[in-house]
């Protein structure tokens, strides 16, 4: 049965399509960068040598080697941490981190503050909210109420923020689990940690003890201090963000338009956004926003924290062996 449309359309020719050589094509992808197998004895340094150097391993790097530059250079390597980081237990390979150089400043959701508290206080963390929430129970543990609130009153008496007085008043307690405790040790080492909550997000916040001119006072100041810290990024700074979705996203954006408001040069920096799902305002206000216009480079890292931080922090140290 013929055609039923209309007689004059005709299936394109094909015979006069021009070709060329396969081997003078430009291609993405070689053998070159492909991977090779493991060795049951293979080194670390082997194992990283090894992976395929495409797409997320390419990545990460690139960031790995912008990151030795901002270290040679002594600018700012700002990682901006939500809880999760803590309760999957990267503390002990950002501490190794930050005494090898490749952390200068922390910036932490509230989470932070209750999650690694509670590591330092007690050795563990993360309650049961489906088994405690029906009966008001969640989030009601008297020491880590206790010291986040305390620690807000004081830093406010004292002008300082509220990452710095919670690390301050966690350490006075000589906690057993101390080694464990980004807040301990960046106190001790005196870098900088800025806390950044939002009023009724954390579980202190709803204890007696809570007091909302001290915990917006600290956490205005560190606001105010990790705007510093990015304006010193400018030339070759970093600033990781590693599992916040919404609320450091928001805080870094501010930052950055704080500083080139008030006149401040801030091009040639480099952020990167680590989760296991890409937001909109983690790709948006730290990886793209930021960067555009020629300001810098932005990477986005796919994956589960557990698997991806201890990946960057091998690809950093053996990197670095290797210069």
């Amino acid at each position: 049965m013929p055609s039923n449309f209309d007689p004059d359309l005709k299936p394109l020719g094909i015979g006069e399509v021009r070709t060329y050589s396969l081997a003078s094509r430009a291609s993405k992808v070689s053998v070159g960068d492909f991977a090779c197998p493991i060795e049951a004895k293979s080194s670390l340094a082997d194992f990283l040598e090894n992976l395929p150097n495409i797409l997320a391993v390419q990545s990460l790097r690139e960031l790995a080697d912008r990151i030795r530059n901002a270290k040679r250079a002594s600018k700012p390597i700002i990682w901006g941490l939500g809880g999760h980081v803590i309760k999957v237990g990267l503390a002990p390979v950002i501490i190794d981190l930050m005494s090898r150089g490749f952390v200068t400043a922390i910036a932490a959701n509230g989470s932070v503050l209750v999650h690694d508290a509670e590591i330092a206080m007690v050795g563990s963390t993360s309650e049961d909210v489906d088994a405690t929430l029906g009966e008001g129970a969640f989030g009601a543990a008297e020491e880590t109420g206790q010291l986040l609130n305390s620690a807000a009153r004081e830093g406010m008496r004292d002008g300082v923020g509220l990452g710095e007085a919670v690390g301050r008043a966690l350490l006075a307690l000589k906690p057993r689990h101390r080694d464990y405790s980004l807040l301990c040790a960046s106190y001790e080492s005196r870098i900088p940690f800025t806390a950044h909550i939002t009023i009724g997000g954390d579980i202190a916040h709803f204890h007696p003890s809570a007091d909302g001119a001290a915990l917006g006072a600290t956490s205005h100041t560190d606001f105010r201090l990790l705007a510093e810290l990015v304006r010193r990024m400018n030339g070759g700074g970093v600033y990781l963000n590693v599992g916040s979705a919404v609320v450091l996203p928001e805080i870094f954006l501010k930052c950055v338009t704080l500083v080139r408001n008030l006149g401040h040069e801030l091009t040639d920096i480099t952020t990167a956004n680590f989760d296991f799902i890409q937001s909109y305002r983690p790709l948006t206000n730290v990886v793209r926003r930021p960067t555009a216009d020629g300001a810098g480079r932005g990477y986005s890292i796919t994956g589960h924290h557990e698997l991806t931080i201890p990946l960057l922090a091998a690809e950093l140290i053996c990197g670095t062996d290797k210069e």
